[in-house]
C-alpha cells in the first residue's frame, strides 16, 4: 500500500539532540576529549572576558564551533552559523539546544577575536597534546619537521611597489592592472592587503603566489603535531623555523629531527648539533656534498626516521583539504598562525580519538 505525502507540523518536540546522534559517532569521542581539555581553560576564560557588561558567547561553546568548522570544511563563519541553526549534530556538539538561537555572525566574529588575542588557541593546543602524553601516545626523543605554504587572502594586484603613490584606480573595486613585463620582488613589492605574506614558490614547477610558511614539529611514535608556526616564506626562513621549533622542545636528554633534502645545509645541521639534537635529514648530495655524513646514517634509526619523516605529510593534507589552511581567510601573520594551530588542535583531537577507540579497553 503506498504512503501518502503529508506535512504535519508538529507544535512540541520531546526528542533531544542526544537521542538523534548515533552511539559510535566519531564527534562522541572528540566531543568528550575537547570538554575535557576546555574544563582546563576555565580560568583562562574567566581573564579574557570582562568582569563587566553584558555576557559574551560562551568560550567553551565558541570553541567547540570553531572545532566543527575545521572538521567539516565550512568555508566561513557566517555558514557555520546557518549550519548551526538547522544542523542538529552541530547544535548537540556545540552544546546548543534545540529552541537556542544561533548568534549573530558578527557577534560570533567579534568573540573569537577576543579569544585569539587572549592566546585561548595555543592554550587548547597544549591540553589536547598533554592529553595524548598521559595516555602514552607520543614520544619525546624523536621528531619530524617541515613546511608548506598557505596561500594569502590577498590577490595579485594588491602585490605593488612600495614607493608607488596610492592611486585612484579605474571604476569598481577590481579595477584593471597592467603588470607585464614589471620585475616584481619581495625587496620592492608588498601586498597592500596583507603586507605580511611574500611572494613566493617552494618548488621550480610551480608558480610563485603570495603566501604565508606553515611549519609543523611531529612527534614520531603517532604523529601528533607537538608544535607549529607561522612565518613569512623566505629561503631560509623553513630550516630558521625548525631550529627554533627544536630548540623549544622540553629536556636535556638525546632527541633526533627528521627532515627533507632542504634542511641539508651546513648551517642548520650545525645549528640542531649544538641543541644536542641529531638531524636525521634526508641527504642532498646531487652535485654537491651532503652536511649528513656516515656518522647518522650508519644508524639503523637514521632510515626509519626518514620512513616516518613522510607522515607529516598526511599532516598538511589533512589541515589543507579537510580543515581550512589551504587558503587563510585572515591577514597578517598572528591571525594565520592562531588558525593554523586550531587547524592542528583539530587534527590532534581527532587523531586522539581514532587511537583511543582502536585501543583495547
Amino acid at each position: 500500500m503506498r504512503g501518502t505525502d503529508t506535512r504535519q507540523e508538529g507544535l512540541f518536540s520531546y526528542v533531544s539532540p542526544e537521542s538523534r546522534i548515533p552511539e559510535h559517532h566519531p564527534l562522541r569521542e572528540i566531543r568528550r576529549l575537547t570538554d575535557e581539555a576546555l574544563a582546563a581553560l576555565s580560568s583562562d576564560f574567566e581573564a579574557a572576558c570582562s568582569p563587566m557588561g553584558r555576557p559574551s558567547i560562551a568560550p567553551e561553546k565558541l570553541i567547540r564551533a570553531l572545532l566543527l568548522q575545521v572538521f567539516y570544511t565550512v568555508r566561513s563563519e557566517r555558514l557555520l552559523m546557518e549550519q548551526l541553526d538547522y544542523n542538529l549534530l552541530f547544535r548537540w556538539f556545540v552544546g546548543l539546544g534545540v529552541d537556542e538561537p544561533v548568534w549573530v555572525p558578527t557577534v560570533f566574529t567579534h568573540n573569537r577575536e577576543r579569544l585569539l588575542e587572549a592566546e585561548i588557541v595555543h592554550r587548547l593546543f597544549a591540553e589536547v597534546l598533554a592529553e595524548a602524553r598521559a595516555a602514552n601516545l607520543t614520544s619525546d626523543e624523536h621528531f619530524s619537521v617541515d613546511g608548506t605554504l598557505i596561500e594569502a587572502w590577498a590577490s595579485m594586484k594588491s602585490f605593488r611597489r612600495k614607493d608607488e603613490p596610492p592611486s585612484k584606480g579605474g571604476p569598481g573595486r577590481n579595477r584593471a592592472v597592467d603588470y607585464r613585463g614589471e620585475t616584481r620582488t619581495n625587496d620592492t613589492h608588498e601586498s597592500l592587503t596583507d603586507p605580511d605574506c611574500r611572494l613566493y614558490k617552494k618548488s621550480l614547477g610551480a608558480g610563485a603566489r603570495l603566501a604565508h610558511l606553515g611549519n609543523l614539529l611531529m612527534e614520531n611514535r603517532n604523529g601528533f603535531i607537538v608544535e607549529t608556526s607561522v612565518t613569512p616564506p623566505a629561503g631560509n626562513a623553513e630550516r630558521e623555523a625548525a631550529v627554533h621549533l627544536a630548540s623549544e622542545l622540553p629536556g636535556e636528554h638525546r632527541k633526533t629531527l627528521a627532515g627533507d633534502k632542504g634542511f641539508d645545509t651546513e648551517d642548520c645541521v650545525t645549528d640542531l648539533r649544538k641543541l644536542g639534537i641529531t638531524p636525521h635529514v634526508a641527504q642532498n648530495d646531487t652535485h654537491r656534498r651532503s652536511a649528513i655524513d656516515a656518522r647518522t646514517t650508519r644508524h639503523p634509526g637514521y632510515t626509519v626516521s626518514l620512513k616516518i619523516r613522510k607522515l607529516i605529510e598526511t599532516r598538511f593534507g589533512w589541515m589543507k583539504t579537510i580543515g581550512t589552511s589551504a587558503k587563510t581567510k585572515h591577514r597578517g601573520t598572528q591571525r594565520v598562525d592562531e588558525q593554523f594551530r586550531l587547524n592542528a588542535t583539530a587534527f590532534n583531537l581527532l587523531h586522539l580519538a581514532n587511537l583511543l577507540r582502536a585501543s583495547p579497553a
